[in-house]
């Protein structure tokens, strides 16, 4: 690694950058925060619990990191006391390309991160929200119809749901089988208003199936 040095002003005496990480580097972060916007733009989020340096080092540098997201059209989102954060696309007035991609998600995938997300909120004391595979589908049930009698069929689509979950980091594995832990990251994915129009819309269609969206944190997979 190359260190660039400048003349300080008192006896030609040379100072290091700590911005300067080779020759002909023109960046202007330091190394962590650079860190910091990788892991965010890789995704699907960074949190205190599972990048402890990255967090220490975005709460350092946070306004410089907003700023080269900015660059890019792209929101940073925080949330300070759960220790999470990640980007998604600007939803300022302008003509802005999107860089983040959208997840479009079935109507069981929204009533899954739904149902999670209020699990979430309803734990306190800063407590891990520790979630089970079979007694969230039996949460889910309201939703396969009173018509619907294909059980089999409506666990294979719950099971589904709940692999994209996974998939998008949404839900990790913990040390004990069959339980997972709800990411605090969840928190933000919907806002308040987005939350209570899709759940009057839950209650009005009840049993019927229809794509819904939400724009989720980027994979390591679908960022390559």
């Amino acid at each position: 690694m190359s260190e660039s040095g400048v003349t300080g002003p008192a006896g030609g005496e040379e100072l290091v950058s700590d911005v300067v990480l080779w020759d002909g580097d023109n960046g202007t972060l330091r190394e962590p925060s650079r860190r910091v916007l990788v892991q965010l733009l890789r995704g699907p989020y960074l949190s205190a619990s599972r990048h402890g340096n990255l967090w220490t080092a975005l709460l350092s540098d946070e306004d410089a990191v907003r700023s080269s997201l900015a660059d890019l059209f792209l929101d940073l989102v925080t949330d300070h006391a759960a220790q999470v954060a990640f980007v998604r696309n600007t939803y300022a007035d302008v003509d802005a390309p999107k860089v983040m991609r959208t997840a479009t998600l079935t109507f069981l995938d929204t009533a899954l991160l739904l149902h999670l997300r209020q699990t979430l909120l309803q734990e306190s004391g800063g407590r891990k929200t520790i979630v089970g595979a079979d007694e969230v589908a039996d949460q889910l049930q309201v939703y396969r119809g009173k018509d619907n009698a294909d059980i089999a069929g409506f666990s294979k689509r719950i099971n589904s749901s709940w692999q994209k979950m996974v998939k998008y980091g949404l839900l990790a594995a913990t040390s004990t089988e069959g339980r997972f832990e709800v990411s605090p990251v969840l928190r933000l994915v919907f806002g308040a208003e987005e939350i209570a129009a899709v759940q009057a819309e839950y209650r009005r269609l009840a049993a019927e199936v229809e794509p819904g969206s939400a724009e989720l944190p980027d994979t390591d997979e679908e960022s390559e």
